[in-house]
């Protein structure tokens, strides 16, 4: 883990955030500055900058997590989702932390994301 980075912050409790989800290796919860309602970060326990760092075998319990966070939003009433994870500066990655956004849809919504 790293000192200074505020995803491993939260991943050690040092910063408060309710978790909605957990397995041993990542947890989620709500996104601080949401781009839509129940938006929300599935980041791992661990530190990894990117996708391209997180080891392969944590690869199928990172596709667990997002299934169980997509289930839970379903039930919720959402009728979709979209999962982004910017990798790299380039791509509009800011925090130096693997993450990824699950952001829950409803029909009409005004979210745009590609089209």
């Amino acid at each position: 883990m790293e000192d200074n980075c505020v995803f491993c912050k939260i991943a050690r409790g040092e910063i408060k955030v309710e978790i909605l989800e957990e397995t041993d290796n990542f947890i989620c919860f709500l996104d601080a500055n949401p781009k839509i309602s129940g938006h929300c970060l599935i980041i791992p326990k661990k530190h990894f900058i990117n996708l391209v760092d997180l080891p392969s075998d944590l690869g199928s319990e990172l596709l667990f997590m997002i299934k169980k966070v997509a289930e839970s939003k379903l039930r919720q009433g959402f009728e979709g989702f979209n999962i982004v994870s910017n990798n790299f500066s380039v791509a509009g990655q800011v925090v130096n932390h693997l993450h990824v956004h699950f952001l829950p849809r409803k029909k009409g919504d005004s979210l745009k994301i590609l089209e």
